[in-house]
Formats: structure tokens, C-alpha cells, sequence
């Protein structure tokens, strides 16, 4: 195996987290799906460009209360799929929250995608998908935006840096002649 990155579904309770994932690694769908208690994972591995990626999954609870424990699963993520429901607007609203909360506690080159999920249920849209792509038009920017300066501020920093360990000078100690030393009580 080549790599075996992980990947969390965020997103509120009931938006289809759980379904996306067992589609996704066992092609299976319940409709009787429960709500999702802490975290699950599951593992499917995929070939790209030849080679073997076997990606972690990791499935978080929607609900409040368990947000202290699905948190700490960001943290070694490289990527998260943001989930709503695009027949509940209310969901998608709270994609701010989930984003910020990615901000507080993942990578910060953690790619995120914003999926709207529930597409079957296309005559109870409550959010255009018009609205959905302005939003993540404004994301992508504003995320490149934030990029782009934060490099040039360590870039700087870097640059401006006057710590010892940006000052360090190589000093050459040459060995010193060996002598024959001399025994304690030995007479000259």
C-alpha cells in the first residue's frame, strides 16, 4: 500500500453521513438507517495512477453532544466531505459551524468538499444548488486568500528572523598535537 489517508464525514445529524459511507466502501444503503453514536470508520482501497490507496472513513456523530469525541478525529485528517441535506435548509446553514469548527481542530491544509446529499429527494429541495456553489465559490477563495498570506507571513518571518538559530556560524576546531602525557610521579 502506498498511502492510507484519512478522511471524516462531518456534518449535522440525519443529513445521510452514514449511508454515504456504507455506499461508498460496501454499496449498500439502508433507508432505516440510525443516528450515529460517537464515531465508525470503515476502509476501502482504491488505485490511482497505479497505485494503492487504502482510505480511512471515519463516520462522526451529528449531535452536540458528542462533538468533544468526533473533534478529535480531525486532527489526523486530510480530508473531510461536509455534508447537508438539500432538503433542509437548516443543515446547510450550519455549514459555517461545521467549518469552523474543521478551522479549530484540523489540519490547515485539511481539502474540504461540501457535498449536498439526498439528491433523490429533488422535489423537497430547500437549497438551490445555485446558492450552494456561490458558497463554496466564497470558501475557495477566501481559503486561498488565507493561504497565500500566511505563507507570505512565515516567508517573512523567515526572512526577518533574527534567532540564534537562524545566525548559527560554523566554527572549524582544528585537533590538537598529540603528546605523549605524562604518568603522575614519572621524573622529567
Amino acid at each position: 500500500l502506498s498511502l492510507c489517508p484519512s478522511v471524516v464525514l462531518i456534518g449535522d445529524s440525519g443529513v445521510g453521513k452514514s449511508n454515504l459511507l456504507s455506499r461508498f466502501t460496501r454499496n449498500e444503503f439502508n433507508l432505516e438507517s440510525k443516528s450515529t453514536i460517537g464515531v465508525e470508520f470503515a476502509t476501502r482501497s482504491i488505485q490511482v495512477d497505479g497505485k494503492t490507496v487504502k482510505a480511512q472513513i471515519w463516520d462522526t456523530a451529528g449531535q452536540e453532544r458528542y462533538r468533544a469525541i468526533t473533534s478529535a478525529y480531525y486532527r489526523g485528517a486530510v480530508g473531510a466531505l461536509l455534508v447537508y441535506d438539500i432538503a433542509k435548509h437548516l443543515t446547510y446553514e450550519n455549514v459555517e459551524r461545521w467549518l469552523k469548527e474543521l478551522r479549530d481542530h484540523a489540519d490547515s491544509n485539511i481539502v474540504i468538499m461540501l457535498v449536498g446529499n439526498k439528491s433523490d429527494l429533488r422535489h423537497l429541495r430547500a437549497v438551490p444548488t445555485d446558492e450552494a456553489r456561490t458558497f463554496t465559490s466564497f470558501q475557495t477563495i477566501l481559503t486561498e486568500i488565507y493561504r497565500i498570506v500566511s505563507q507570505k507571513q512565515m516567508s517573512d518571518r523567515r526572512d526577518n528572523d533574527m534567532s540564534p538559530s537562524n545566525n548559527v556560524v560554523n566554527i572549524q576546531v582544528q585537533p590538537t598535537e598529540n603528546k605523549p602525557k605524562m604518568q603522575c610521579c614519572q621524573s622529567i
